[in-house]
């Protein structure tokens, strides 16, 4: 991989900030003209540091009142069942994040939904359906503070 430079580190910041923020602004915030500030942009891109652009979404304001930390540890380890497991996890609109971790759980999920009666039905009707799982343990967020 290229290494970066410091330049490349605070395009990479102000990217994170605001993923809208055009080359003209980043180009006045880190010292640089617009045309190399396109190119460094470009070459981000291309050697795959910056992987697209996407929007922060209030999920309150989408009816998705309810955050949970979802632990799901699998029956067995066979490539079969997780296969199964991470393609029926990856359809699942009500997961927003999906993590394969080491430690005490297989898998530790994001779930958001509008209320607790939705999430029931979630765990019942859906998560419980995929075969190969062994164990779900939630944790429901009260706050986020990062």
């Amino acid at each position: 991989m290229n290494a970066l430079d410091s330049i490349d580190k605070q395009i990479i910041a102000l990217l994170q900030s605001n993923g809208k923020m055009n080359n003209k602004e980043i180009a006045g915030k880190i010292g640089l003209s617009v045309t190399p500030t396109f190119e460094r942009i470009k070459r981000l891109e291309r050697i795959g540091v910056i992987q697209g652009y996407t929007a922060l979404i209030n999920r309150k304001a989408i009816g998705k009142e309810l955050k949970v930390v979802c632990q799901v540890s699998l029956k067995s380890h066979e490539k079969e069942g997780i296969d199964v497991f991470e393609s029926a996890i990856k359809e699942l609109s009500e997961v927003s994040h999906a993590y394969h971790v080491a430690g005490a759980t297989d898998y530790m999920l994001i779930i958001e939904v509008g209320n607790m009666e939705m999430y029931q039905d979630f765990l019942k009707n859906q998560l419980a359906g995929i075969p190969h799982i062994g164990q779900v343990n939630s944790s429901f967020v009260m706050s986020e503070l990062k």
